[in-house]
């Protein structure tokens, strides 16, 4: 359609008929059974309101979204075609590592292609829109949603927010395999007190503005086609009645000009929050604050028809809101081809097909993060003549693909005993394998229903038959790790450790064998120094998804290497968090610019420091890299100077280093951060191979909120560092000129 087709449609339909396409429910209003992720609705809905309902989520399958299509079309008074929407979080049924892992990568092309991946799978499934990247900077690992996000930093999350965004929607949303993108949460929701989902977010606003937005910014210049509201408030206000966020802020400032949709009953959840009296209160500052849709709540639905006949809101809001969710209907090709790509046949060539299944494994090896590898004990040698012993809850458990994945079945999913056991076939390693344990006791609730491990009894009979293998094997490989569901949406934790049972089984075995190696799944940060102290090597895999345990199987066992970096710092204790690298400086004592691991504000029995940095990740060889050279020592405005370094590979195998550049502004008018990431690359070397790695520095990678709120630079001196993680000291400086 051409926008004045567009425009002629909206001057013809009803008030009801505009109100409809601004109301989103499941699909069980229409007779289909979905994915429900929200609080139970108190949604009554009539056959005349869900006939003219312009969108429907948690519902996938072709032929059951076309036949949603067809019936919908027939009833709606303009054949308006409706929008199906999911959470395809790190894909659809073919699911790559979980986004904190993929943000471990520090290659944003491994996201952008899991992304393409998940696209055209869900598509041809009949799905139009994910809600999907999830741009929340997340800087505690108490919040059970970081497995969501990218990681800690800004630069990283801006990175895959493009990256993601541009794989999901390609060139042109119309075509093939491409699906609209849907940015989220706006805003700041991955910081809330204490880490408890949901709760008030305090940030002032230069913090806001410095850190928080930038994530998001970069998927607005990418052209993502939605945005959703965010639970939590921002200055006390609900982002979904927040008016100087989503108009000002979102539309104003980053230019974003498509559809604004609430998350799952926050217009209705106005009224717990205390800022709206009741239902239709709460549609009036949502429609005020430019909600174009409200995802599964009444208070569209029943209120805001009156509140245009009343005069208290103009109508002139609700066809600025329709012409957007038309308009990105056309831009998907609906009214042309309202099926789009739903194609039964093309979906079955396309779920889980080989190749789908060989780039998750890859794009798994990359994201795992080798922590401790004590007398290189990994890779394993396939020449030794010896027994490997595998244990733990891990070895056999299928569901290794986070919170947000929706396999239709776990079957098909390969477990870690199966993959070793494929990789050590022909070897000299001979594998034994003992349970050891369960993930959690029986009768645990976890998420609100009993677990079904093993008993107290038969977790202590099982730990001792694992300790007795393990005094005769010559090395034992433990699988471990938290509860696929105890990370994502409402899995808050005080506790960042593993179940009790699991760390009985790993000091049982590293009693009676030193040459232990811990591989432990996670979809958060988690406290490692004890599991570090009994073991000479620790993997941790995330979230890995579909072909994690594969790709676990070939590190393991050489045939790749661990190339991930943390997205998020490890923390010692629980009680450092919130914790990131790029903090502020404090008066007392006295920052060292010298020794960054100096600075000790905090606590008086723990460091402050992590107990592993942002940036930091073990691999199977070693580099080293050069003093920082400079091209210049002082930078004109509009000019740029090269920073640049040479990476050795002096190690005995091929690898991959991922080089970090790190600017810290050394006065300004406000505190800045100790050091900012502003660049990273992967280079590949061989044995003895060095090469030169350089990064260009511009004025614009300098500004920051100053002291009169104007997002600009300021002139003095700046310090460059570039190395192997975020406590790198290798630097130079220069000096930005007024």
């Amino acid at each position: 359609m051409k926008q004045t087709e567009l425009q002629a449609l909206l001057a013809d339909m009803s008030l009801e008929e505009k109100i409809g396409q601004m109301v989103q429910l499941t699909g069980d209003f229409l007779g289909q059974e979905g994915i429900v992720t929200g609080p139970e609705g108190r949604i009554v809905v009539t056959p005349e309101q869900a006939r003219l309902t312009g969108s429907i989520l948690g519902v996938s399958g072709a032929d059951k979204l076309r036949a949603i299509q067809e019936q919908v079309l027939a009833g709606q008074p303009h054949h308006i075609p409706m929008l199906f929407m999911l959470d395809v979080i790190n894909g659809f049924k073919t699911i790559f590592p979980i986004p904190l892992a993929q943000g471990a990568s520090f290659e944003p092309e491994l996201a952008k292609r899991g992304a393409q991946i998940a696209a055209a799978e869900a598509s041809a499934a009949g799905v139009h829109l994910t809600f999907a990247p999830m741009l929340d900077l997340v800087r505690d690992a108490r919040w059970g949603r970081v497995m969501e996000s990218p990681g800690e930093d800004p630069f990283l999350v801006g990175a895959f927010a493009e990256a993601m965004t541009k794989g999901f929607q390609g060139d042109k949303l119309s075509d093939k395999g491409k699906m609209a993108a849907c940015l989220k949460h706006f805003a700041g929701y991955g910081y809330p007190e204490g880490g408890r989902d949901y709760d008030n977010v305090e940030l002032s606003e230069r913090t806001f503005r410095d850190a928080f937005l930038p994530g998001y910014r970069k998927a607005v210049e990418a052209g993502v086609a939605m945005a959703m509201t965010s639970f939590n408030t921002i200055n006390r206000v609900p982002s979904s009645a927040n008016r100087w966020l989503m108009r000002d802020v979102l539309r104003g400032e980053m230019g974003f000009d498509g559809v604004l949709i609430s998350d799952y009953d926050a217009v209705g959840e106005l009224v717990s929050h205390g800022i709206a009296a009741d239902d239709r209160e709460a549609a009036k500052l949502a429609i005020l604050a430019g909600v174009d849709i409200d995802m599964m709540s009444p208070c569209y639905l029943n209120h805001l028809q009156e509140l245009v006949e009343s005069g208290e809101v103009e109508e002139r809001l609700i066809d600025e809101a329709v012409m957007r969710i038309l308009k990105l209907k056309n831009d998907l090709g609906l009214f042309e081809n309202p099926f789009k790509d739903a194609d039964e046949a093309e979906a079955s060539r396309l779920i889980l097909c080989d190749s789908f299944r060989r780039e998750a494994r890859e794009a798994a090896a990359k994201t795992f993060v080798l922590l401790k590898n004590e007398d290189a004990i990994l890779p394993l040698s396939a020449a030794a003549d010896e027994t490997v012993l595998l244990s733990g809850p891990y070895c056999t458990e299928r569901r290794i693909c986070g919170a947000w994945s929706f396999p239709d079945t776990y079957d098909n999913i390969p477990n870690v005993l199966e993959r070793v056991a494929e990789g050590l076939s022909g070897s000299a390693l001979k594998a034994e394998y003992a349970p050891g344990c369960s993930v959690t006791l029986r009768g645990s609730i976890l998420k609100d229903k009993p677990e079904e491990g093993m008993t107290h009894e038969e977790t202590e009979k099982a730990i001792r038959e694992a300790a007795e293998k393990a005094a005769g094997a010559g090395k034992v490989i433990l699988f471990l790790g938290e509860r696929f569901y105890q990370t994502g949406e409402g899995s808050s934790r005080t506790e960042l450790s593993l179940p009790g049972m699991q760390m009985d089984l790993l000091r049982a075995v590293s009693s009676v064998n030193p040459n232990v190696i811990t591989v432990v799944f996670s979809g958060r940060p988690l406290v490692m120094t004890e599991i570090e102290q009994l073991s000479k090597a620790v993997l941790m895999v995330w979230m890995p998804g579909t072909e994690g345990a594969g790709a676990i199987a070939d590190v393991l066992l050489g045939k790749r290497e661990p190339e991930g970096r943390l997205s998020m710092s490890l923390p010692f204790a629980a009680g450092q968090e919130p914790l990131y690298y790029n903090r502020f400086r404090s008066g007392r004592p006295r920052f060292s610019s010298e020794d960054i691991k100096g600075y000790k504000v905090g606590y008086i029995d723990i460091d402050y420091w992590p107990h592993h940095p942002f940036g930091y990740g073990l691999g199977y060889t070693e580099f080293t890299c050069s003093p920082v050279k400079l091209s210049a020592d002082t930078l004109e405005a509009g000019g740029s100077i090269t920073a640049s370094v040479t990476v050795k590979n002096t190690g005995k195998r091929a690898g991959s280093e991922t080089v970090q550049l790190y600017l810290r502004d050394a006065a300004g008018s406000v505190v800045r951060p100790v050091r900012e990431l502003k660049g990273f690359t992967k280079v590949r070397l061989q044995p003895g191979e060095c090469r030169e790695v350089a990064f260009t520095i511009t004025e614009e990678m300098l500004r920051f909120t100053r002291l009169d709120m104007r997002f600009a630079s300021e002139p003095g001196d700046f310090e460059v560092f570039i190395g192997h993680d975020s406590l790198t000291e290798n630097k130079a400086v220069f000096r930005l000129q007024a």
